[in-house]
């Protein structure tokens, strides 16, 4: 199906088409098919599975996105259709220099490519143990095989193939969800509407927490949920991407608005499904994995009917590739349009061109996955994963220091400053209980991280520079 669309919405695909949709993609597509982009596999297995730990706080989060998502659409939509911008790190080059524009790509480049792949690497590991390993499937065949039909379906159409098999994509997982709770409760004996009444009177449901030293805490995960989707959205080319294929701000605009409330939805969904988990296996005796992103997989296919396993892989393999393909996507255009100079060259050389660094991201992909799983450590992998996220801390620096003053500073510094930021950040984190009486950063490591890049931005700014409002 995914193929068949892609040979749809990619005649007489050009460069234009590939990075930009030629900016006639419809709205409500852009937004029902970003929550499969949102979610990915590892949301698909660890927001149900985590249910276990830290009960319905993560909705903490999801609350705090609704923020971020509004100044999405107020503050950085606006500022990036003003400019016409392909890439949005075109804007640092604007505003500060050669190095901040570099310097944001690479940040974008490095996190979203260990990104992708962890989240690759962590379906294409069920996936093996599901299907594969029964069939003498080595990972490593496994693995290409995934990566080799994301590029086919995605290498002539780019972002416009995208858009629309995101939608395909979405509509599959949250299926899946829908109907895991469907069997589950007929498993059980129970309604919907007893299911409700379950989880509402069992401790999973405990959604609010008041403890500054938790990392649980309501306003640091309110706080935090709102600078994610800020970073993780509005800052990242990968989500920006597709939101600038629509026709106008004002669809790119509703299309934001829209997708935050169906991605409110789908969380509660995946969080209502946890707490089913673990009252099924309460009632059947089963015993939680050491590792709760396992439950969901160990009940859909070890523990309820056949079609319930085939239910779950299709929405977790519809959750990997919507994550997957526009990550690819995205990397592409970055590295075409950031570091080739893409638009200045003639039209002849360009497809060629990123002919090549697609493929090249392609295969960049399965060795860093094939590595993962060399080191075949949960907790180096998970810390491998983690400190990608940290790249995300510098980005939100140099965007809020751009927008909200109009200094200006010593480019060449800019790369140092955002270097040292994430890592004494990771520093902080790793050692906060100890130092600050308990206190854990959690989500909320991610402004402080931005703060150290603002402060680090302060530090280069050149001298006979007047702070003010940035008219940006």
């Amino acid at each position: 199906m995914l193929i068949i669309i892609a040979r749809i919405t990619s005649k007489g695909a050009d460069s234009a088409t590939f990075f930009t949709a030629n900016k006639q993609s419809p709205w409500y597509l852009v937004a029902f098919g970003m929550i499969g982009a949102s979610l990915s596999g590892v949301t698909f297995i660890s927001v149900p599975g985590e249910v276990g730990n830290s009960f319905f706080s993560y909705f903490q989060v999801v609350l705090g996105y609704l923020v971020g998502y509004f100044v999405i659409a107020t503050v950085l939509m606006p500022l990036y259709y003003r400019l016409n911008l392909v890439s949005i790190y075109g804007y640092l080059e604007q505003r500060f220099g050669f190095w901040s524009y570099k310097t944001g790509s690479f940040f974008f480049l490095l996190s979203r490519t260990i990104g992708a792949s962890f989240r690759l690497f962590l379906v294409a590991g069920v996936l093996q143990i599901a299907i594969f390993d029964s069939l003498g499937v080595p990972f490593w065949v496994s693995v290409l095989i995934t990566i080799l039909l994301i590029w086919v379906y995605t290498f002539q159409g780019g972002i416009k193939t995208i858009v629309w098999t995101d939608t395909l994509q979405t509509f599959f997982m949250l299926s899946a969800v829908v109907i895991t709770i469907y069997l589950i409760t007929k498993e059980m004996g129970i309604g919907i509407g007893e299911a409700f009444s379950q989880i509402k009177a069992s401790e999973y449901s405990k959604t609010f927490f008041f403890d500054w030293n938790d990392k649980k805490d309501f306003f640091k995960q309110f706080i935090s949920g709102a600078f994610i989707a800020i970073v993780m959205t509005g800052l990242d080319q990968d989500m920006m991407q597709k939101n600038l294929t629509c026709k106008t701000l004002k669809d790119a605009q509703k299309n934001v608005f829209w997708f935050s409330v169906v991605l409110v939805i789908a969380n509660l969904l995946f969080l209502g499904l946890g707490a089913l988990l673990y009252l099924y296996a309460g009632q059947n005796g089963i015993e939680i994995p050491a590792r709760t992103d396992g439950l969901y997989p160990l009940i859909a296919l070890n523990h309820l009917s056949t079609f319930a396993g085939l239910v779950f892989l299709l929405g977790i393999v519809a959750a990997a590739y919507s994550s997957a393909d526009s990550a690819l996507t995205a990397l592409t255009t970055a590295f075409c349009v950031d570091f080739l100079n893409f638009e200045k060259k003639e039209e002849s050389l360009k497809k060629p061109i990123r002919l090549k660094v697609h493929i090249g991201f392609s295969v960049l992909l399965f060795v860093v996955i094939l590595i993962f799983n060399a080191i075949n450590d949960s907790s180096v992998i998970n810390s491998i994963f983690k400190v990608a996220g940290y790249t995300y801390g510098p980005l939100l620096g140099l965007f809020s220091f751009g927008m909200i003053t109009k200094l200006k500073v010593r480019d060449q510094w800019v790369l140092p400053v955002c270097l040292a930021a994430p890592a004494i950040s990771y520093v902080v984190d790793i050692n906060s209980a100890a130092w600050f009486n308990g206190f854990q950063f959690g989500f909320f490591i991610l402004i402080f991280n931005g703060a150290l890049t603002f402060l680090g931005m302060l530090m280069i700014v050149r001298r006979g520079n007047k702070e003010g409002l940035n008219p940006a």
